[in-house]
């Protein structure tokens, strides 16, 4: 894993070698976290263009993977973040086709640079199979080609700016390296402030700034300064990908569709444990996680290392189930308890170390958990994206039966029994909740009453689950003087015709959710501490062989992820694993109104509030009031207010000590 950034300066913003290099060597530093074994940087004045670049050495330790890397005829040059798993595969596929390499070293680079020579750049990535974010520099016509892997697992930011007429196309892996180029602007964007309030994450293709974006999954992207306006195109979608399994569907028996499941699984987690340097996993000893460790357990010849951490609120503690299912297998596992002290504690880091305001609280533990698997490997494998592909979320189910019973319903009824639900207090929906036999079990169930209510007049399903999904409905009302842009949940709303109400909501989140909050949440936390993530359900196999899987082999009997839970039962028994789903939180509701209070309190000051002016003081203020007193839990919807609080907190620091 790597960081890098570069340029590309129009010809009136050129500047000399000596200059170019040390700022190169200057933004690339700012990305040491992602790199810290090596960095380099490659400047050529004539055409502008730099590339640097910082090392995480995982393949090939030596020399011979040092970026920017030369292919070997001198047309491409690159700086490259990521993994190529199958990079072997694609040496062989080369030397078949009679392609005789002078191979310097083993490492991934080398082989996707000879690729491009002999296939393309696209072709190449077609082939590809891994994480990666890339920027290539071809010097025969001058263009500069910017690639992201299909999920999104590795960040990729770009974007014009301009100042006083010196013009330079800027691209990079965080933002702040790119916040060093001279020509930056630091604009931001109240539209996209708009998304993060409403979402908590600012979604794909926006950043914080103005003129900044961020490529999508699956994308390539091709600029040059005879071509300055950047031609983006997919080279694979999740569209596709559910489209064709909707059309194609596996028709094997449910028993043949585990034994396939649990073979390509482990292929996809044999290629990725392919390392120069040690690698564990993260064991939450839930479902996915746990999946993932029993296979890798399977075809080690020792102790896999496993890392989980655990919390004395038991509500949000996992590290019990994580330690039984590790003693079962066998692994070598580490725990650690934090304390609350040890978890605040992350909280100032979490503006520079996202770079951008992002709001999913359970950073906190997948940085903790990351710091304390850094400690004994380079590499950690992580069971994410198993409910967007298995059907986990408890939301499918609750959208699509609430959807059923209400589309029956006509919508002016609708819209007086969400009037109805809300003119009654949390406070009593949970005292009345709670004398119903069975239902105790419920957290406070007023607060997903009011949101439910808020959503019932839904003309569609899709409508439904987004205002669900929302934390703040109308962010436009919050965000002063601003318009909340088109999204891919909103507006542009990709087709999936071809799929059920279910099917949609999960493809919606692959490609939204998942890149632009779990995805970019585990990169920027373990990044922090030089630990490079690996995720196997994102394998293309394996994603592509789950959307062919009939839904109910992921959702039987009310059951989720059946046919995954399948494949684990053969390795774990059901009674370690089979229990209520559980987030993987803090208790940030506690916090604000305890030992975070102060801190909060002074970022949401009502008089700075209105000096700032980016929020309305009097929404925040009654937010902050209603959850104090207890009487609702606005934890969501106040950490994403606070998270930019944050953010611009250190914004505001850093541009005055510049002056």
């Amino acid at each position: 894993m790597c960081g890098f950034a570069g340029f590309l300066d129009d010809i009136g913003s050129r500047v000399g070698a000596d200059v170019g290099g040390k700022l190169l060597t200057a933004m690339a530093s700012t990305l040491r976290h992602r790199g810290p074994d090596d960095g380099g940087y490659w400047y050529k004045e004539a055409s502008g263009i730099g590339l640097g670049h910082r090392r995480l050495s995982i393949l090939d330790l030596s020399s011979a993977g040092h970026q920017p890397m030369i292919s070997e005829s001198g047309k491409y040059v690159i700086v490259f973040n990521g993994e190529i798993y199958n990079h072997l595969t694609l040496r062989e596929e080369l030397s078949s086709h009679g392609v005789k390499a002078d191979w310097k070293g083993h490492s991934d680079t080398e082989t996707l640079l000879t690729c491009f020579e002999v296939w393309g750049v696209e072709p190449t990535v077609r082939r590809c199979i891994g994480m990666f974010s890339f920027a290539v520099w071809c010097t025969e016509d001058n263009s500069l080609f910017l690639g992201r892997d299909r999920l999104g697992e590795k960040p990729l930011y770009y974007g014009w700016q301009d100042r006083k007429g010196s013009r330079s196309f800027l691209f990079g892996s965080e933002l702040k390296a790119l916040k060093l180029h001279p020509n930056f602007l630091g604009a931001i964007d109240r539209g996209a402030l708009c998304l993060m309030m409403r979402h908590g994450y600012i979604p794909v293709p926006y950043s914080i700034y103005r003129g900044i974006s961020k490529l999508p999954p699956g994308c390539l992207l091709r600029v040059s300064l005879l071509d300055p306006e950047p031609e983006i195109w997919p080279y694979w979608s999740v569209e596709d990908v559910a489209a064709n399994g909707a059309r194609n569907p596996f028709t094997g028996t449910e028993d043949e569709a585990v034994d396939n499941l649990e073979h390509l699984l482990k292929e996809a987690i044999q290629r990725q444990m392919i390392s120069d340097v040690p690698v564990g996993a993260f064991l939450s000893g839930g479902i996915d996680s746990s999946t993932i460790v029993a296979l890798m357990q399977a075809q080690s010849l020792t102790p896999i290392k496993t890392f989980s951490i655990g919390f004395n609120e038991s509500e949000y503690d996992e590290a019990i189930y994580a330690k039984a299912v590790a003693k079962h297998l066998g692994t070598e596992h580490v725990e650690m308890y934090v304390t609350p002290e040890q978890a605040l504690s992350v909280i100032p880091l979490l503006p520079k170390l996202y770079d951008e305001p992002f709001a999913d609280s359970s950073q906190i533990p997948t940085f903790l958990v990351s710091q304390l698997a850094h400690k004994d490997v380079k590499v950690s494998l992580s069971g994410d994206a198993g409910d967007e592909l298995f059907c986990g979320y408890n939301r499918y189910q609750l959208t699509s039966n609430l959807w059923r019973k209400l589309n029956k319903i006509p919508l002016p009824i609708r819209w007086v029994m969400g009037r109805f639900l809300i003119s009654i207090s949390p406070q009593w929906w949970n005292h009345i909740i709670g004398k119903i036999p069975g239902c105790t079990q419920y957290q406070n169930p007023g607060d997903k009453i009011h949101k439910g209510a808020a959503v019932v007049a839904s003309k569609t399903v899709d409508e439904l689950y987004f205002g669900l999904v929302s934390l703040w409905p109308n962010p436009e009302l919050l965000v002063i003087n601003s318009e909340e842009p088109t999204s891919r949940l909103l507006q542009s709303r990709p087709n999936l015709s071809e799929l059920d109400d279910v099917q949609r909501m999960m493809a919606l989140d692959a490609l939204t959710y998942l890149p632009d909050d779990i995805l970019t949440k585990v990169d920027r936390a373990a990044m922090g501490v030089s630990l490079e993530t690996r995720v196997p359900f994102l394998d293309p196999i394996i994603f592509e062989f789950a959307w062919k899987l009939p839904q109910k082999y992921k959702l039987k009997n009310k059951k989720t992820k059946w046919v995954l839970r399948q494949v684990l039962y053969r390795h774990v028994p059901s009674k370690l694993i089979d229990r209520p789903k559980m987030g993987f939180g803090v208790p940030i509701d506690s916090w604000l109104r305890g030992a975070l209070k102060e801190w909060a309190e002074n970022l949401i000051d009502e008089n700075r509030l209105r000096r700032e002016g980016y929020f309305s003081p009097e929404l925040v203020r009654e937010k902050w009031r209603e959850h104090l007193s207890g009487r609702r839990n606005w934890q969501h919807l106040l950490w994403a207010v606070l998270m930019f609080q944050a953010w611009l907190e250190l914004e505001i620091k850093e541009s005055s000590s510049k002056v």
